[in-house]
């Protein structure tokens, strides 16, 4: 392959790459119980990765509202801050970036994570979807969402200050900025939804209304921790979860619109990878490029090939990739000197469990060929 920009150095806000290969976050439940909290045993997992130009961390909730999955980590008390400050003194250790994706499920969630048994949404609506809970039994199984709690302004403003002093929290523990997770039908892309979004006040019916709840938890966490160290991740073409709203991409631009008035370091796109999935337009990457400035990153099943045609266009500036990196924890390496990747030998591995199929994948050798 002639081009290379894969492999070139970028900038994600007041952050420096050494290449344009992003880890892309990946939920793998390995968190220590009770209390949600990171363990050595996942420093070492993203030490292992952290030749990626950027990695973003799996999904980490703001708060215990925020946990719709069973042992996801946190970051809203001193004993997971602590337990992140292993993991980004590792990755810096290896001289790696890495930012944390800060999350809050709204009503992707079961009724085991709350007192009072409500997980809660813009609207007291059922995503007809499941999450993965462990139960007694200690087995993780999928389970139905139920129907959520419609979330009171008192509700909404407490859930902006979670998210602001959740990236305080990601700052202190080492982090270098943080991404919010807005997509994939969770509580910011439940707001900005007509589908899963009916409330009435300044929240819900206009786009401009329905985008205030993501411009508010921006806006608290750049004010925060700087703008330069804040993105969000957005899903405008995933229609899973209840989020099939054909307005979604006009309010998915006017936020990136205001994103890039208030210098938002980037846009992580998340891309749907499954075979029957809706493709992104080549047209709506363009009006994206032309309507933010920041860097734009995309995620979802991209080859060399493919990533390295956009990155030439210009229209996308950093690439992520997701399984790749769980069997090939040098994958940047594998990819620049073209050699064989490995597949995930135990798929029963990926969520939860200890280091089997986790930290035990070994790095690319002359004996493997």
């Amino acid at each position: 392959m002639k081009s290379r920009h894969l492999f070139e150095t970028s900038r994600v806000g007041s952050v420096e790459t050494r290449s344009r290969i992003v880890m892309a976050p990946m939920t793998r439940s390995r968190s220590a119980q009770p209390g949600n909290i990171p363990t050595a045993m996942m420093a070492q997992y993203y030490q292992q990765r952290a030749s990626a130009g950027l990695i973003i961390t799996e999904a980490t909730q703001i708060s215990p509202q925020g946990q719709g999955y069973s042992w996801t980590p946190g970051i809203h008390s001193q004993e997971q801050i602590n337990g992140w400050r292993q993991v980004t003194d590792a990755v810096h250790q290896v001289g790696g970036k890495i930012f944390s994706q800060l999350w809050h499920v709204g009503r992707m969630s079961h009724e085991s994570f709350h007192p009072d048994g409500k997980p809660v949404a813009p609207s007291a609506l059922s995503p007809d979807a499941q999450v993965w809970v462990v139960g007694e039994d200690g087995v993780g199984r999928m389970v139905d969402c139920p129907i959520p709690r419609e979330l009171t302004h008192d509700d909404i403003y407490k859930i902006i200050a979670d998210y602001r002093q959740a990236a305080l929290n990601a700052i202190d523990a080492g982090f270098d900025g943080v991404e919010v997770h807005g997509g994939n039908g969770y509580l910011i892309d439940q707001f900005l939804r007509r589908s899963s979004n009916k409330r009435t006040d300044e929240y819900g019916g206009s786009l401009a209304n329905r985008v205030r709840f993501a411009q508010k938890v921006l806006e608290a966490i750049s004010d925060a921790i700087g703008a330069d160290k804040t993105g969000i991740r957005l899903a405008p073409f995933i229609t899973q979860r209840g989020m099939d709203d054909p307005q979604a991409i006009e309010a998915i631009l006017a936020l990136a619109a205001w994103c890039e008035q208030k210098g938002i370091a980037f846009i992580h796109l998340a891309e749907a990878d499954w075979d029957d999935a809706p493709q992104v337009p080549y047209e709506f990457r363009e009006t994206l490029r032309a309507t933010f400035r920041g860097a734009i990153i995309v995620a979802g099943n991209y080859t060399q090939e493919k990533a390295e045609k956009y990155l030439a266009a210009g229209i996308v500036d950093l690439v992520a990739f997701g399984r790749p990196f769980i069997a090939n924890p040098d994958f940047p390496r594998r990819l620049e000197e073209n050699l064989p990747l490995a597949s995930i030998s135990n798929h029963a591995a990926l969520f939860g469990g200890k280091d089997v199929g986790y930290t035990d994948y070994p790095v690319w050798s002359s004996d493997e060929v």
